[in-house]
């Protein structure tokens, strides 16, 4: 019998060469498109954050994907909140695979810290993902530090069972920063490339992950960095091509930071989630919640970047359009995981916290400048001012996984507006209207199959 593969290589062989290396962490970025992150429909993270909230409703006219993660009905066993813990864990796994090589004697140098750097970027990275949907945030309450955080893993080990969640939210924190802190010294990466990391998207990560622990000193420093590199939120001529692009057309990346590259041969269907085109109509799983579909003015580009009120079936919708593309396979975009608009915001929210009123209005200014075609710069102080910041980051991260994480940090609840799916608020309202800010269900469960490989890692509680 043949003992040597034709096709395939032994990694011990491959990871000889310097290109192995980049070839290794390119595999680590694909794998953000696994089901259970940025892919399919089940659990897929590009709309969870939005349908478990108060800007979707579910619609009768869809497949009744999601439906129970709508409802708020969590469990160990429902792949809708437990596929995010097992594909983040088989990016990291990835990412700890190239670094478990790096001081085999192949790469020296720069090339060597850049290596080194964007592993541990994305190896955070996909650990806070994890930290944010299963334990408890920083702001959240006021225990929340103390309680049960994630297992960090800095060891290539696939087979590993012996892993617990030993570490608390805080020290749990901590390695994601110290992995961050390292990428944002050492990575060298062309800015250029929107699909890996660079040090501006790396200073962008660290605004947000800083926002989170709420250390809001820290996220004016690394937000205002990475706003040194990476100014432009998008202008407000771009701002709907960002969306649309397809493989194959002029690709517009402006304001972008880091995105999830969705080129051939994966090609995968990402908005998929959120609707089918069939017979030159979309029928939708979600749509947009009434009133916060109304909260858009008609002067924001956002508004027909990110919807399109169309029939299916003679029913009038407010289908989600955001990743519908134009012009090519539909559904078929890049994810845009981490944008200069978000590190704006970021910051702005942060000064205001920190007592800079002036800051946070101009920054507010700077990003509704590139969104209204027709502004008057706003001049709010105040709980007025923090509410203004607020309300653009629902408007301008809205379908990008920040609003249950938004809600979860600033310990609200979810209060959905009673609406119905039709377009005009009519139609069927979503079975569960409400979600108390002190429930259970923020943090998610810890996927059943986990726990049987492993019963050293913690369930959260009442699950």
């Amino acid at each position: 019998m043949d003992q040597i593969s034709s096709v395939n290589e032994a990694e011990e062989q491959a990871m000889t060469r310097p290109e192995s290396f980049r070839q290794a962490l390119d595999g680590a970025y694909t794998a953000f498109k696994g089901t259970g992150y940025y892919t399919s429909d089940a659990g897929n993270q590009l709309i969870m954050g939005d349908l478990t909230t108060d800007n979707l409703i579910i619609s009768d006219a869809g497949r009744n994907s999601n439906a129970s993660a709508s409802n708020f009905e969590f469990s160990s066993d429902n792949s809708q909140t437990t596929g995010l813990f097992s594909a983040a864990y088989a990016v990291v796994s990835r990412a700890n695979f190239v670094l478990s090589y790096l001081n085999n004697g192949v790469l020296t140098g720069a090339q060597k810290d850049n290596i080194e750097a964007e592993a541990r970027a994305i190896r955070a990275a996909a650990h806070f993902d994890i930290l944010r949907a299963y334990s408890v945030i920083p702001t959240q309450n006021s225990t929340a530090e103390h309680q049960y955080g994630i297992y960090y893993s800095e060891s290539f080990n696939p087979l590993n069972n012996n892993s617990s969640r030993s570490l608390s939210v805080d020290e749990s924190y901590k390695k994601v920063i110290n992995d961050l802190l390292f990428a944002a010294d050492k990575i060298t990466q062309n800015d250029a490339d929107k699909g890996r990391f660079s040090k501006a998207a790396v200073y962008g990560l660290l605004s947000r992950v800083y926002l989170y622990k709420g250390e809001y000193a820290n996220t004016v420093k690394y937000g205002q960095l990475a706003l040194g590199l990476s100014p432009s939120v998008t202008t407000l001529d771009n701002f709907n091509r960002i969306w649309k692009e397809n493989e194959g057309l002029a690709k517009i990346t402006d304001g972008v930071l880091f995105q999830i590259s969705n080129a051939a041969p994966e090609r995968n269907t990402v908005g998929v989630a959120y609707n089918q085109l069939i017979d030159g109509q979309y029928r939708s799983e979600f749509v947009a919640d009434y009133a916060f579909f109304n909260m858009f003015a008609n002067n924001d580009v956002r508004k027909t970047s990110y919807f399109t009120t169309a029939l299916y079936n003679k029913k009038m919708y407010n289908h989600i359009t955001k990743y519908a593309g134009n012009g090519g396979p539909v559904n078929i975009v890049p994810i845009k995981y981490l944008r200069t608009a978000e590190v704006l915001l970021n910051v702005a929210e942060a000064s205001y916290r920190s007592g800079d009123e002036g800051t946070a209005l101009t920054l507010l200014n700077q990003l509704r400048k590139e969104r209204y075609t027709s502004f008057t710069p706003g001049a709010e102080a105040g709980t007025a001012l923090l509410d203004a910041i607020l309300k653009e980051r629902r408007l301008e991260l809205a379908f990008e996984n920040d609003r249950w994480y938004t809600l979860k940090r600033l310990g609200l609840p979810v209060q959905r507006s009673g609406k119905g799916d039709i377009a005009d608020g009519s139609g069927s309202k979503a079975l569960t209207q409400t979600l108390a800010a002190d429930s259970y269900l923020w943090q998610w469960p810890i996927p059943i199959n986990a726990i049987q490989a492993n019963p050293n890692i913690k369930q959260n509680d009442k699950y």
